[in-house]
């Protein structure tokens, strides 16, 4: 199988230099290149790939308000000059923030990353009501739901942090996990999965669970509220 892959890049050295280092890996194949974002969005009307190497800054639409416009992206690789990017190439959920001039050991890193994303991925069942066994490795470990205090996720992988404050950190989607959970779990940021029924304090803009503050997101403020109202001031 061949990975299809286009550059959307307004340097033509840099064009140039993502070409060489792609045609090292056998897997992967250039389908086309582009020197601005428009250009490159009229193409993926039209045709399917699968990974960008995307440039950021770039005359009439920049690359990550291009990515945003993007109904169904491909995976993406921004490749830049400017380090102020890095935070908004997480938000996006991008697989790495390449910086220029690239060099090769750090170009073979991203496509491994890209690569481990296109592993099958071990599903995470809930066995009963009360636990559920979670892929760790080679092993499945049993985790007790109400022994669990908060859910913490960093890109693909999440901590499940416990009461007794343990932790286990497994490769997993929040959003996925977050359906493995039961009604007293609610998602109060991006980040950020809470038991309700280990709450010990709240504000306007966090909550405490044993002294551990945790943020409530701006887009997460309506649900937590109508949970709070619901199911625990009542």
């Amino acid at each position: 199988m061949k990975y299809k892959c286009i550059i959307v890049d307004d340097e033509p050295l840099a064009r140039e230099l993502i070409t060489s280092h792609l045609v090292n890996f056998e897997s992967f194949e250039l389908i086309a290149s582009f020197e601005n974002a428009l250009k490159a969005y009229s193409f993926l009307e039209t045709n399917t790939i699968d990974l960008i190497f995307l440039d950021i800054e770039m005359p009439l639409l920049k690359g990550n308000d291009f990515l945003k416009k993007l109904k169904n992206p491909p995976k993406v690789i921004f490749t830049t000059a400017y380090r102020e990017y890095a935070i908004e190439g997480y938000e996006l959920n991008v697989i790495d923030y390449l910086l220029k001039p690239i060099t090769f050991d750090r170009f073979f890193v991203s496509i491994e990353k890209f690569k481990q994303l296109q592993l099958p991925k071990k599903e995470t069942k809930p066995t009963t009501d009360n636990h559920i066994f979670v892929a760790s490795g080679s092993k499945n470990i049993k985790i007790v739901l109400d022994e669990i205090l908060y859910v913490e996720s960093l890109k693909d992988y999440i901590t499940i942090h416990l009461e007794n404050g343990k932790s286990h950190h497994i490769k997993q989607n929040i959003s996925v996990f977050e359906k493995l959970l039961g009604p007293n779990f609610v998602r109060i940021h991006r980040s950020y999965i809470i038991q309700t029924q280990k709450l010990t304090a709240y504000s306007k803009n966090e909550v405490e669970l044993n002294g551990t503050e945790i943020p409530i997101g701006n887009s997460y403020k309506e649900n937590w509220l109508h949970h709070l109202d619901a199911n625990i001031l009542k």
